[in-house]
Formats: structure tokens, C-alpha cells, sequence
């Protein structure tokens, strides 16, 4: 036995009454101790001598009959009945830590069997510790059964009681309660309650009952009292009806809330839809003016005897669409060896489309973590530029990616290749790249661009970059500044060059010309209600045609030999951004995630 067991057997049996039982048929005779604090410790002497000691502490509001686990324990942990251990992890009486144990009916009915003393019969024991007791010679002298304990406490007579007449009265047993009521002096008259203040002892108050108002309306005041309650029973089941009333008025008002609710966004919805069909209603009669502007432009060059700039053979119309992409369409790129036309999206995509024999998606390249900005091609590398400011190099035979470049601190604007070098734009800077089979070396940044650079364009042995209202043009050969124009309108979104004039689309709608030679402006060509996002020329040996892009969903063509506008292209659902030139068609990619393709 460990010597923690033996003090906690010795804390618990000061001052208690041992009762012995019989053996059990396995040879273990059990002796349990009770005190008047609740506590038990029970010492089971098995066959061979050695004894083992179990404890069980309880509370008052405990029930009489205790749950016990006979099991040998090494380790210090307690067997405790199933509500201690639920009620709390540790005993409260050593702190040690409690384990649940099965309820034993047997062993609970062996313990109800013992005998105890009463706890009117203990009384604390004379040493210092608190939960010792001792019996009380002037106390209950009987012993009970364990079982019986609770019914033998309420009805003792050693139980101590109050007075009922009055709380000062000095406490009393239960055996000397009958004597005291006929000798207390604090007796209240039973009318007490209506406003009678008799207080005496017995005998007065016999007599007061002779003399007393309120004895002889006695049944009366039993019967208002008696409709006094019938009234507050009354009170209290009005009292729920209106609880009632009021929780399913609280319901109403929910319902009233949810319905304006329903009824607040079924108004939006109108309204929205209001003003979409409003927004179409604009938007239908904006394009019937651009329409009745074209059709002006054409009377007017028929009354100026100018019908020979207009030929019904180049009107351009639309003659498919490339639907895949998951986003705006912000780039295309032609690859005219296979008749590959390549696209990037807002969905960070590359998509390859056959646009000779099944004019249909051969793949889609993914690489990018950002939207797709820019695409160029040199030889049989694709070159694609990001918003998360990387380049990435392209195998065009197997559409596969075979290298990438943390090229800018911002994202890559823009895209183009000559000399067996590559530009790239960004906010402020213009890099450049020697192409070394899939690698790209830094051969030099150009800087002095006040800011970003959307628009690039090598035509020859020049460079031409747009900026903020600056058109900077840069010897490709020793990449070196020659000129610059100063524009109007913004920023300056799309460039062209064509054999005779420089052409720059603006943030502020404007398309402005130079001459290439003078470097003079020579005319700016207005029509467009949006941003000029691309520009893409087609030049044969009889005329040259600039096609823009804009904001304003339309395309439109322009005649280079008297400036004017002769078609205007609208089938595209959002802005064109993007535009790109192959054997006479021309192909426009737009918000509206597809990719047209326009031929004569």
C-alpha cells in the first residue's frame, strides 16, 4: 500500500464508526467508516491479509446510496461515482485526479446495508482537523442503515428547527418544538395577513380568536381570497394570450419586413433593367448617327463628283468569329507561315486559332500569371508579354513555352521585334533584348519616356514608341533618340506606319497624321467617341487603308490618299482593342472575349 492511500485513509477515519460486514465468497471482508461530513472510506481485507483502501467523499444533495468500484489502485487515482467525476476532474477533497467508473448494483446494495451513526448524533472531534468527527452523547443515539439515512434526518427528533412564529426565537430540536409553541410569546393572529397585530402565547391567543374582527368573516375573507387567486390565474393566462399575440405580431411584422424587402429588390430590378434599356436605347442611337454621318460623308463625296474614292470592292464585312476566351481580348499576333492567328486574353491565355482550313482553337498556351498584354513574333519564336511583367519565349512547331523572363518591375504594355532584337514597353522604359535562340540578353533600356509606353512600332531602321502626348522615334541602329512629335489628345494608345505618314491613336478619341519625310502634322481625324486603342494598316500599289480600334465598339476604315473615313465597322459587343492584318483580312479582338475576321 502506498503512503499516500494510508494518509488519506487516516484523514478520513478520525473521529468515525468502523462497521464490519461478513466475508464475501472470494474471501474479502469490506469495513467502511462514515462520519457525519459525508465521507466514506471503505477497507476491503482480502484473503491473504493485505488490505486496500477506497474513499468516496459526498455532498449533501448526494442520493444515500454510493457507487463503488472494488479495484486495486497503484497509481494514486481515485474510483469516483459517475456524477463526481462528471461534475468535476478533480476530488475536492485531495485534488487528486478522478476516474469514471460503471455504477456496481451489487456493491451499492452492500453499502446501503451498513450501519451509521446519525449525523444529529456527531458532533466535531476535538483535534484541529475539520473533517473529523466523533459521536455526541447528547445527540441522536440511534444507527441507521445507510439506505435509510434520509428518511430517519427528516424525521429526527435531535434535528435542529426554527420557530415558525418568529426567526429571534432561539433555536430548537424537533423533540422540544411542541413545547415551545405553547410558551412562545410571538403567536400572530391567523389574520394576521388582512391587518389584525395580535402577537401573545398560547393561551392569550385562544382567547384573542373569541374577540377578534376579522374570526367572524372568516368564510368571507377565504372567499376573497379565494377569488383573489381564481383572478391572478386569470391575469397570467391573459398574460400568455398576449405573449402569444405578441410573438405572432413580432411574425407578422418579419413577414411585413420580408415582403418589402422582396418588393424594395423587385423595384431595383425594374430599375436596373430601366436604365440597361435605356443605356441600349443610347447606344442603338448613337450608331444610327454614326450611320447617318457615313451616309453624309458618301453624299457628299457623290455631289463633290468624288465617287471614284469610293469602291464598292473594298467594303470590308464580317465573315466569323473566334469564341473561346474567358476575358477581353487585349492582343493578336499573325504568324503568316502557317496562317496562325494568336490572341491574348484577360483570362491569361494564348490562344492558337487555324484561320486557313478548320478555322477552329489548335490550343491554348498557359504560362502567364497575369492578363496578356502583348504578343510579337521573330521567326519561329512567339514572344508574350504580361501583366505580371514577365516575357515568355514560344516554340511556334510545337506551341510549346521555352523560356520566361522577369523582364519589368510593371507589367509589359507592348511588343515588337527587329533586327534580331526585341522591345519591350513598360511604365517609363523601353528595354532591349538581343534574341539568342531562346534566350534573351538586356542589351540596353530606354529612358527619358515621361510615361507608359503602349504603343511600339519598328518600321525600317527606326523605332517609334508613343507615350504621354509623345511620339518618341529611335534609331534602331544605334538606338539613339532622332525625333520627337508632340501630340495632343493624352496618351497615346496605338501607332502606325505606313510607306508616306506616321499615325497615332489618343486617349481623347483623335487620330493624328505626319509626314513621314517633314515630320509636319498634316491632319487629325476625328470621328471616333472613344479611345483609339489599334491602329493596322493594309497598303497595296493603288491605295492604303489605316483600320482603327476604339472604346466606342466600332471600327473604322480610313482612306490614306484624301483622309476620310469610308467605312465604319460595328459588330463587336464591347470595346475593340485589339487589331492585326494578314493576305487583305483583318482581324479585331474585343472586350467582348472573341475575335472577328473582316474581309473585302
Amino acid at each position: 500500500m502506498s503512503s499516500n492511500k494510508n494518509a488519506r485513509y487516516n484523514r478520513f477515519s478520525s473521529g468515525t464508526t468502523n462497521i464490519s460486514t461478513p466475508e464475501n465468497t472470494n474471501g474479502t471482508r469490506m469495513e467502511t467508516t462514515f462520519g457525519p461530513a459525508f465521507s466514506a472510506v471503505t477497507t476491503i481485507t482480502k484473503a491473504d491479509g493485505t488490505n486496500t483502501f477506497k474513499q468516496h467523499r459526498r455532498t449533501p444533495s448526494s442520493s444515500s446510496t454510493l457507487t463503488y468500484s472494488p479495484r486495486d489502485e497503484d497509481d494514486g487515482m481515485h474510483t469516483f461515482c459517475r456524477r463526481c467525476a462528471l461534475t468535476s476532474e478533480k476530488c475536492p477533497v485531495d485534488n487528486a485526479k478522478l476516474t469514471v467508473v460503471v455504477n456496481n448494483i451489487a456493491v451499492a446494495e452492500q453499502i446501503g446495508e451498513l450501519f451509521i451513526h446519525c449525523k444529529y448524533g456527531c458532533r466535531p472531534a476535538a483535534s484541529s482537523k475539520p473533517t473529523a468527527f466523533e459521536v455526541d452523547p447528547r445527540g441522536c443515539p440511534f444507527t441507521i442503515k445507510l439506505s435509510a439515512r434520509k428518511d430517519h434526518e427528516s424525521s429526527c427528533d435531535y434535528r435542529p428547527v426554527r420557530c415558525p412564529n418568529n426567526p429571534s426565537c432561539p433555536p430548537l430540536l424537533k423533540m422540544n418544538l411542541e413545547a415551545h409553541l405553547k410558551e412562545c410569546e410571538h403567536i400572530k393572529c391567523p389574520h394576521s395577513k388582512y391587518g389584525c397585530t395580535f402577537i401573545g402565547n398560547q393561551d392569550t391567543y385562544e382567547t384573542h380568536l373569541e374577540t377578534c374582527k376579522f374570526e367572524g368573516l372568516k368564510e368571507f375573507l377565504q372567499q376573497t381570497d379565494d377569488r383573489f387567486h381564481e383572478m391572478q390565474v386569470a391575469m397570467a393566462q391573459k398574460d400568455q394570450e398576449i405573449a402569444f399575440l405578441r410573438s405572432m405580431l413580432g411574425k407578422l411584422s418579419e413577414k411585413i419586413d420580408q415582403l418589402e424587402k422582396n418588393l424594395e429588390l423587385k423595384f431595383d430590378v425594374l430599375d436596373e433593367n430601366q436604365s440597361k434599356l435605356s443605356e441600349d436605347l443610347m447606344e442603338f442611337r448613337r450608331d444610327a448617327s454614326m450611320l447617318n454621318d457615313e451616309l453624309s460623308h458618301i453624299n457628299a463625296r457623290l455631289n463633290m463628283g468624288i465617287l471614284g474614292s469610293y469602291d464598292p470592292q473594298q467594303i470590308f464585312k464580317c465573315k466569323g468569329t473566334f469564341v473561346g476566351h474567358q476575358g477581353p481580348v487585349w492582343c493578336l499576333c499573325v504568324y503568316s507561315i502557317g496562317d496562325l492567328l494568336f490572341s491574348g486574353s484577360s483570362d491569361k491565355t494564348i490562344k492558337v486559332w487555324d484561320t486557313c482550313t478548320t478555322y477552329k482553337c489548335q490550343k491554348t498556351l498557359e504560362g502567364h500569371d497575369g492578363i496578356v498584354l502583348a504578343l510579337c513574333i521573330q521567326g519561329n519564336k512567339l514572344y508574350s508579354g504580361s501583366a505580371d511583367c514577365t516575357i515568355i519565349v514560344w516554340d511556334i512547331q510545337n506551341l510549346q513555352k521555352v523560356n520566361t523572363i522577369r523582364a519589368h518591375d510593371n507589367p509589359v504594355c507592348t511588343l515588337v521585334s527587329s533586327h534580331n532584337m526585341l522591345f519591350s514597353g513598360s511604365l517609363k522604359a523601353i528595354k532591349v533584348w538581343d534574341i539568342v535562340g531562346t534566350e534573351l540578353k538586356l542589351k540596353k533600356e530606354l529612358t527619358g519616356l515621361n510615361h507608359w509606353v503602349r504603343a511600339l512600332v519598328a518600321s525600317q531602321n527606326y523605332l517609334y514608341s508613343g507615350s504621354y502626348q509623345t511620339i518618341k522615334i529611335w534609331d534602331i541602329r544605334n538606338l539613339e533618340c532622332v525625333h520627337v512629335l508632340q501630340t495632343s489628345g493624352g496618351s497615346v494608345y496605338s501607332i502606325a506606319v505606313t510607306n508616306h505618314h506616321i499615325v497615332c491613336g489618343t486617349y481623347e478619341n483623335l487620330i493624328h497624321v505626319w509626314d513621314i519625310e517633314t515630320k509636319e502634322q498634316v491632319r487629325t481625324l476625328t470621328g471616333h467617341v472613344g479611345t483609339v486603342y489599334a491602329l493596322a494598316v493594309i497598303s497595296t500599289p493603288d491605295q492604303t487603308k489605316v483600320f482603327s480600334a476604339s472604346y466606342d465598339r466600332s471600327l473604322r476604315v480610313w482612306s490614306m490618299d484624301n483622309m476620310i473615313c469610308t467605312q465604319t465597322l460595328l459588330r463587336h459587343q464591347g470595346s475593340v482593342t485589339a487589331l492585326a492584318v494578314s493576305r487583305g483580312r483583318l482581324f479585331s479582338g474585343a472586350v467582348d472575349s472573341t475575335v472577328k475576321v473582316w474581309t473585302c
